[in-house]
């Protein structure tokens, strides 16, 4: 199968693409400044990846290529393992996957997508992990996803009021039924259902937003703005806090969990596994170290 041509990124599409770049640079900012901190000179490590697709040139979509991203990664003494992903591609689903996308299919397989991807794994067990994400896709339909979810091994209900409310001021300032729709959504969407347990204490999930793409572009850049007022202070807050050998045994076991569900039922996983994404970056999701009872 030969993949589209696709055309000069539109206006919208630009803007999205600079405000997800924009903000990798803020969060990898403050990430770095919380290592310093803590007395390590830890920095991210930064890799560009083209995507390769049967039929489409390697390189921008500028120049007619299928796009790429950039692969952020640090580890440090704070965060054990952190990953932040930004990536533009473009092309053709295969037909199969194209019917399980909104506004694709057999006869419109094309697609367009702009977006940030954070997975972050602390060294501290009192230190929630987290995970972030917001993107574009367009179709034949234009629509924004994304949201994050609060992943401690040892919760603290301080650290979990703080989270949902920088997120419910993000939906109240757009939508009073945002935040209860979009939460339960969370809930729904990180349980691990062979386990029967959620994979943690929660956050908002939403996807194809579409419509008014000035009201959801606001509202996507909300998401971004309330995961940076939030994530950084829980961290602050708990990572000078001494933690046991029984307590890192218990953060190696939950990160299995954690494992689990992003190789069995997360959406972004498939979605560039599917797409010819760098499996580096798709992966980085997982965590160093690991266990298993």
């Amino acid at each position: 199968m030969t993949a589209p041509t696709l055309p000069a990124l539109d206006a919208e599409q630009q803007a999205a693409r600079a405000w997800f770049e924009s903000l990798r640079d803020r969060i990898c900012g403050e990430f770095e400044a919380i290592e310093r901190e803590a007395g390590s000179d830890a920095a991210f490590d930064y890799l560009s990846w083209w995507r390769e697709s049967e039929g489409q040139a390697t390189g921008p979509i500028e120049q007619g290529g299928g796009g790429g991203g950039t692969r952020g990664v640090m580890k440090g003494k704070v965060f054990e393992k952190v990953g932040v992903n930004v990536s533009t591609v473009g092309g053709a689903f295969s037909p199969e996957f194209a019917r399980t996308i909104h506004g694709a299919g057999a006869e419109n397989p094309g697609f367009f997508a702009t977006g940030i991807s954070l997975v972050a794994h602390m060294a501290n067990p009192h230190v929630p992990a987290v995970h972030m994400n917001t993107r574009m896709l367009v179709t034949t339909k234009r629509w924004f996803g994304g949201g994050a979810d609060l992943n401690p091994p040892i919760p603290y209900a301080e650290d979990t009021a703080d989270f949902h409310a920088a997120f419910q001021r993000a939906c109240d300032a757009h939508d009073p039924e945002y935040y209860p729709r979009f939460k339960k959504w969370a809930d729904d969407y990180f349980y691990i259902p062979h386990r029967q347990v959620h994979r943690g204490v929660g956050g908002i999930f939403y996807d194809h937003l579409e419509g008014a793409f000035d009201a959801n572009f606001a509202f996507t850049r909300a998401v971004g703005e309330a995961f940076l007022d939030a994530f950084p202070r829980i961290v602050r807050r708990r990572m000078g806090l001494p933690w046991t050998p029984a307590e890192e045994a218990d953060l190696l076991e939950w990160r299995g969990r954690y494992v689990e569900f992003n190789l069995v039922h997360d959406r972004g996983t498939l979605f560039g596994l599917k797409t010819g994404g760098n499996i580096d970056a798709i992966l980085m999701s997982l965590p160093p170290r690991v266990t298993w009872s």
